[in-house]
């Protein structure tokens, strides 16, 4: 028998994925797949895995569910959140970025997320849901994939992919994380010819908000509309992640992982590959700004963020546990006779 995850809360939008359904575009098939794909890959380096296993997108809070039929190693990498394991009333914490060793019958409770909108949650083997097209990302559009098709709901059970684990539970001692503004690197066109100069000038130069209409197909920014030349159609042509889209409001619409795959509005610009993960872990209410690049520059940033996440998985260490208070012992002994004796015989 392996080891089933039970359901008990879900948390807001919580779905299985993995590095994504690709070659079926062509089909009218979206890519679908983790919005942070190098959470997934250092997640599932933390747990021994392969880096496209699938594991659990969590979306601002993290599910609550019980450990059946064995044990689990799991680990969440993305976001920062409380990890409370419940084992016979008695419950330990734990962070992010590290591995994690669950007995069979606990319940791990991952609280609200912090300093990104989205998470990875990976188990050693991995989520065993049947795969579709070869991929077990869940399509949400589509409704296959996944688990049903669908977000995660109480009561549902998911089993773990047989997989021994060996060593330590690791860690990454050095965390990536996003710091100061959130600026992402775009390449013009396809349709830059379609906006007049002063729209291409300000939609390099505008800060935006991510509005609240924001979900894994896409989100749509606020601030001042762009102009067009003519208008804002075009004849409909394809879509890749991390295009964006400006529909006649003249508001920017970045496309992410479970975007349409063909489309009739006229595209500014493409957020290149590399930051395409920081783009998908975004909240509503985030400021950003895009710069323009080349494909070319493009192209190198790319190489540099893999050399950052081999230099990342080279950095795995066993986990150093802090020093902890041994609450039974502090109870057993008598400290407030201690006490009184040291005053007594000052």
């Amino acid at each position: 028998m392996s080891t089933v995850l039970h359901m008990l809360q879900p948390g807001p939008q919580t779905t299985v994925q993995d590095l994504g359904r690709h070659g079926f575009q062509a089909y009218g098939v979206p890519v679908c797949g983790a919005l942070d794909g190098t959470a997934l890959r250092l997640a599932n380096a933390l747990v021994g895995n392969e880096a496209g296993l699938a594991g659990l997108e969590v979306r601002l809070a993290g599910p609550t569910f019980e450990v059946a039929g064995g044990p689990a190693r799991l680990a969440l990498a993305g976001a920062q959140a409380d990890i409370e394991v419940i084992v016979a009333d008695e419950t330990s914490r734990y962070g992010a970025w590290r591995a994690i060793d669950v007995p069979e019958g606990a319940r791990v409770r991952i609280g609200a997320l912090t300093g990104s909108g989205g998470a990875m949650l990976a188990f050693a083997g991995g989520l065993a849901v049947p795969a579709v097209l070869g991929s077990r990302a869940t399509d949400l559009k589509g409704r296959f994939g996944g688990h049903e098709g669908r977000p995660l709901a109480p009561g549902d059970r998911l089993p773990l992919g047989t997989r021994a684990v060996q060593g330590p539970c690791l860690e990454i001692p050095s965390p990536p994380r996003a710091v100061g503004e959130i600026v992402l690197r775009a390449v013009p066109g396809p349709q830059a010819d379609a906006f007049t100069d002063e729209a291409m000038a300000a939609f390099f130069t505008t800060s935006y908000r991510v509005s609240r209409e924001a979900d894994r197909m896409g989100m749509r920014l606020e601030g001042p509309p762009l102009a067009f030349r003519d208008g804002a159609d075009i004849v409909s042509d394809g879509i890749a992640t991390g295009s964006i889209q400006v529909p006649g409001s003249g508001l920017p619409i970045v496309l992410l992982a479970d975007h349409q795959t063909i489309g009739g509005y006229a595209k500014i610009a493409t957020v290149i590959s590399a930051d395409l993960p920081l783009a998908g872990s975004l909240m509503p209410g985030a400021q950003i700004r895009f710069r323009a690049v080349t494909v070319a520059e493009g192209e190198d940033a790319c190489r540099a963020r893999e050399a950052e996440i081999a230099r990342i998985i080279a950095s795995l260490a066993p986990v150093r546990e802090g020093a902890r208070i041994d609450a039974a012992a502090l109870y057993g002994a008598n400290l407030i006779s201690g006490v009184v004796t040291a005053l007594e015989s000052g």
